[in-house]
């Protein structure tokens, strides 16, 4: 791969802190109460959701824009679920990708699924992880 950005961030566990080397992200790291943590600050899951949500979001665009179809009006919101997974914890994550009505059906499925084809997140997860994808 020809990497055109690097994204570089540190962090000390669950449960402190996680910044950016620009300093754009400085968050405090806690872990949520269903885990059994005070939930003071974002957790890992909350990063890979916002992260997953733009980055297919951006796919959506660019597939939309091949197709000369408007997903302008479109949004995605991404579920991350974290839980047992046989002797560890794995990730399965949903993707509700909200249509705007002028792509309803059949038009709008294909730009989904073209958009789960092509956007690097998901080209990470495919194999790895369960992604489900949800047509609102």
């Amino acid at each position: 791969m020809d990497a055109l950005y690097t994204a570089v961030a540190t962090a000390n566990g669950r449960e402190g802190r996680t910044v950016s080397s620009d300093g754009q992200i400085d968050l405090a790291l806690a872990m949520p109460p269903a885990l059994g943590g005070n939930g003071q600050g974002t957790n890992p899951e909350q990063l890979f959701a916002a992260g997953y949500a733009a980055c297919f979001a951006s796919a959506l665009g660019l597939v939309g824009r091949q197709a000369k179809a408007d997903t302008s009006e479109a949004s995605v919101t991404a579920e991350v679920s974290i839980g047992k997974d046989g002797a560890g914890f794995g990730l399965a994550v949903t993707l509700r990708v909200e249509l705007p009505e002028s792509l309803a059906g059949e038009t709008g499925a294909l730009l989904v699924k073209q958009a789960h084809e092509v956007c690097p997140y998901s080209r990470a997860t495919r194999g790895n992880i369960d992604v489900d994808l949800v047509i609102e």
